[in-house]
């Protein structure tokens, strides 16, 4: 699951005002063609975990290169989303969203045709670029076109969208691949894409209004390069080192990345003093409380992707489900997910108006502690996944508890003239997270499970990254504590 995977650029908050209210305000049908663009981001991140053993055994892809296939879009997305946000500015919301959504359709197409893994694992990197370009958009003209009441449901509507991409990714793979659609299996999860993505652009100039743009945001092409290149030299090599024995370029890669990040600092500073646009305000990182922020989503995403990709290897893999059951095994989670975040409001209440983060990172540890012992428990019996499915239950609500309310938590109490960057800052982190913690994920799984490949193998390799899970869980817990104190 994610939650306000967007960057939505500085100008957009400030025009909103100017413009939004002033504007004639678009049918419905335009609020869910923009949907549509967030909507297909979200359920792709997804979609792929319960594809992902059929993809190795017909490309016979080796694991590194699993990975890269959830990792690359993520780590594609996150370097490319303020950017996407600032392009928006520059050339119009309108038409950097059909860009962007033309761009997704046919990367998807793609990734569906692609005949070996490398290829799509590149057609997943520009379906990642493509998202980047698309999604920032979203967000940024809902808060232009609509105004008012008409406005908090146009917000409401998108917060539901991200729920919906989230948790239907597994259900609808899996039917998918169950249904085999003209012998497609695994790759109508990506084709799919296709026909919505050509209705959007269909209906797009039809019935979005061209909305204002502010022209005055300038590309900070330096830091865009400089930060996608740290993210790189950090997950490549979690990602494709393992895979390879630690070769000696995995090891000089990872020694660049602080270099990367240490001129990507200096460079932003230098803007700033300059008069310039950087990427990221150097004034929003000495907020103590929204850094701490940004630690503790940090914390909490880099085990969030991560609980679905090793799930779905353990489910089918590990337990031999078939593509439908596991799907249908995931929609326990999504109910604890849904329940405890229509729940947020009454839980806040009783938390004396603070999120309920608080309990929901312990609650998150105590399900992943339980399904380990579970998982130990019930080797290579079918008594596992009875009792998976209510633990299920506890660590979606965990899930459900934390990620709700944890982007307003970050960004509360922010100057406004920072928070159209500080919400990019936090998306690009949410998705380099959700890569960063595939590749870790990644090494302790198929570190564990080594050349056993059976029931007890798989079983042992979830539980090592069970493990993972509740520590990730419980840095949650740690970190959100000292954001809050004063």
């Amino acid at each position: 699951m994610t939650q306000s995977n967007i960057a939505v650029p500085a100008a957009s908050l400030s025009s909103t005002a100017g413009h939004g209210a002033s504007a004639a305000r678009p049918g419905p049908l335009a609020l869910w063609v923009m949907l549509s663009g967030t909507f297909l981001v979200v359920l792709d991140f997804f979609i792929v975990n319960v594809a992902l053993p059929s993809m190795q055994r017909e490309l016979q892809a080796g694991t590194g290169t699993l990975q890269m296939v959830v990792a690359g879009y993520g780590l594609a997305t996150a370097a490319g989303l303020i950017t996407g946000g600032r392009l928006g500015d520059l050339f119009g919301r309108r038409r950097m969203f059909m860009l962007g959504l033309l761009l997704f359709t046919l990367a998807s197409a793609a990734c569906g045709f692609a005949p070996n893994a490398e290829l799509l694992v590149a057609a997943r990197v520009l379906q990642g670029l493509a998202g980047a370009l698309l999604q920032p958009q979203v967000l940024a003209m809902i808060g232009l076109a609509y105004a008012g009441e008409d406005r908090a449901r146009a917000f409401a509507a998108y917060g539901l969208t991200l729920g919906l991409g989230a948790t239907l990714g597994q259900l609808v793979g899996g039917l998918l691949i169950h249904a085999d659609v003209a012998g497609l299996g695994w790759r109508s999860c990506f084709l799919i894409n296709v026909p919505i993505g050509l209705l959007a652009l269909v209906l797009a100039p039809r019935v979005i209004p061209p909305l204002a743009n502010s022209g005055t945001s300038r590309l900070d092409l330096i830091g865009m390069l400089l930060v996608a290149a740290a993210s790189v030299a950090v997950v490549l090599p979690l990602v494709e080192g393992r895979a390879q024995g630690w070769p000696l370029w995995s090891w000089l890669c990872l020694a660049t990345a602080l270099p990367l990040l240490a001129a990507f600092a200096f460079q932003q500073r230098r803007l700033a003093a300059r008069g310039g646009a950087p990427l990221v305000a150097p004034a929003l990182l000495a907020n103590r409380r929204f850094a701490m922020g940004l630690f503790t989503t940090l914390a909490f995403y880099a085990g969030n992707a991560s609980l679905y990709f090793v799930l779905a290897l353990y489910l089918q893999q590990g337990l031999a489900l078939g593509p439908l059951t596991s799907g249908l095994v995931f929609t326990s989670l999504a109910i604890g997910f849904f329940a405890a975040s229509m729940a947020g409001a009454r839980l806040a209440r009783r938390f004396g108006g603070k999120p309920p983060i608080a309990l929901g990172a312990p609650v998150l540890a105590a399900g992943h502690a339980l399904q380990f012992v579970n998982v130990a428990g019930w080797v290579g019996h079918t008594h596992v996944v009875a009792w998976m499915v209510p633990l299920l239950l506890v660590q979606g609500a965990g899930l459900g508890m934390v990620m709700a309310p944890l982007v307003s938590t970050v960004l509360a109490g922010l100057p406004s003239q920072h928070a159209g960057v500080a919400s990019g800052v936090l998306s690009m982190v949410q998705q380099a997270s959700n890569a960063l913690g595939v590749a870790l994920i990644g090494i302790l799984f198929y570190g564990r499970l080594g050349d056993a490949a059976n029931a007890a193998g798989y079983a042992g390799a979830f539980g090592v990254a069970l493990v993972y899970l509740t520590v990730s869980a419980l840095m949650v817990a740690v970190l959100h504590r000292r954001a809050t104190q004063h």
